[in-house]
């Protein structure tokens, strides 16, 4: 369930930032954890969402946010294009449960991005329906920011592996 998702992200990230000095290690570390989870997650997202093939870069982020986020995190983040070339986008999330029970990153730790996990689940997922993405947080409540914001820039389509071996 997400509550029980929730507690025990709190705990991993905990667990990492005593096994790691550096922030960035943390981060890069996370980022992993999720990409493995993206890969793996996506069979399961379009086995239960039923969902037909984007066509779009901006079908795609709509997808992310109005059913991805919402049948695993139980929320719905807002959507805006932030290039003319129509390939980033923003994320942005009113509510984060997985900082529930977050108040404020220690004075230490200012360089943490707690949720990096969502980064690396994101670029995974993409990747495994063939789309490169990088994926970035852009803002973050608990650095001070008025909102958590996730952007997405998609690199180019990946080319399709049977083409790869020609």
């Amino acid at each position: 369930s997400r509550e029980l998702f929730v507690l025990t992200y709190g705990a991993l990230v905990a667990q990492l930032c005593k096994d790691y000095e550096k922030d960035e290690d943390v981060n890069t570390c996370l980022d992993r954890m999720g990409y493995g989870i993206g890969i793996r997650l996506i069979d399961d997202f379009l086995a239960r969402s039923a969902v037909k093939k984007c066509r779009s870069y901006s079908e795609t982020a709509d997808m992310i946010a109005q059913v991805a986020f919402k049948m695993y995190l139980g929320v719905t983040p807002s959507v805006s294009c932030s290039s003319a070339a129509g390939n980033e986008f923003s994320l942005i999330l009113d509510k984060n449960p997985l900082v529930d029970f977050v108040e404020e990153l220690p004075a230490e730790r200012a360089s943490l991005c707690y949720c990096n996990l969502l980064c690396g689940v994101i670029r995974g997922a993409l990747e495994m329906v063939h789309l490169a993405a990088e994926v970035t947080f852009l803002q973050d409540r608990l650095k001070g920011d008025a909102v958590t914001e996730i952007g997405i820039t998609f690199l180019r389509k990946a080319e399709d592996r049977k083409h790869r071996r020609n």
